[in-house]
């Protein structure tokens, strides 16, 4: 068994029956008394993210989980399939795994899912990509009132907000985990 030590970010843990994300993780050495581990984790099948702590060398479960690449092929109402690109054999993933993943997902995209006893547990996207603007308004000069950015529609349906120089056509880079604009990519 596994002590407290070998937590990492990305590790997963079995802690009461259930499986928990690490999504941080610091060893903490206080000039007095014992060293802990203090990390925030979250709850893999509701969400939920919470602080623990675990004394240095106390022993844990860690789950075992396979990760695997996987090319997006097609939403089915609220579910979402891929393709294992080792046998090509396709998975439906709910959702609900998916969370905001989903709004920057293209087909033939490829991204790793993590699977716990054939469960798909979460995704995990590139921390950016590239998308193309479908509708955004023109920007005026002159308008400042929102502090120089306005709302963008990409390709996927997702809406940012984007600088007032960014045209309808335009492709732009995105960060996957705050749906922030970071630039134009010119091809």
């Amino acid at each position: 068994m596994a002590t407290s030590n070998d937590i990492k970010n990305g590790s997963v843990l079995k802690i009461e029956g259930q499986l928990w994300n690490t999504l941080e993780f610091q060893h903490v050495k206080p000039g007095k008394g014992g060293a802990f581990i203090r990390t925030k984790l979250r709850n893999i099948t509701s969400g939920k993210v919470v602080d623990r702590t675990f004394n240095a060398g106390a022993k844990v479960e860690f789950a075992t989980v396979d990760r695997s690449n996987y090319q997006y092929l097609y939403a089915d109402g609220e579910d979402y399939v891929f393709m294992d690109l080792r046998d090509f054999d396709q998975i439906t993933v709910p959702g609900t795994v998916l969370g905001d993943a989903a709004n920057f997902l293209l087909e033939s995209q490829q991204v790793s899912i993590a699977l716990h006893e054939g469960t798909p547990l979460y995704l995990e996207m590139p921390p950016s990509v590239v998308l193309e603007i479908t509708y955004t308004e023109p920007g005026l000069q002159g308008d400042r009132s929102s502090a120089g950015t306005k709302s963008a529609t990409l390709e996927t349906g997702h809406e940012i907000q984007v600088p007032l120089f960014v045209d309808q056509g335009t492709r732009v880079k995105v960060d996957t985990r705050s749906s922030e604009y970071l630039g134009r990519v010119t091809d």
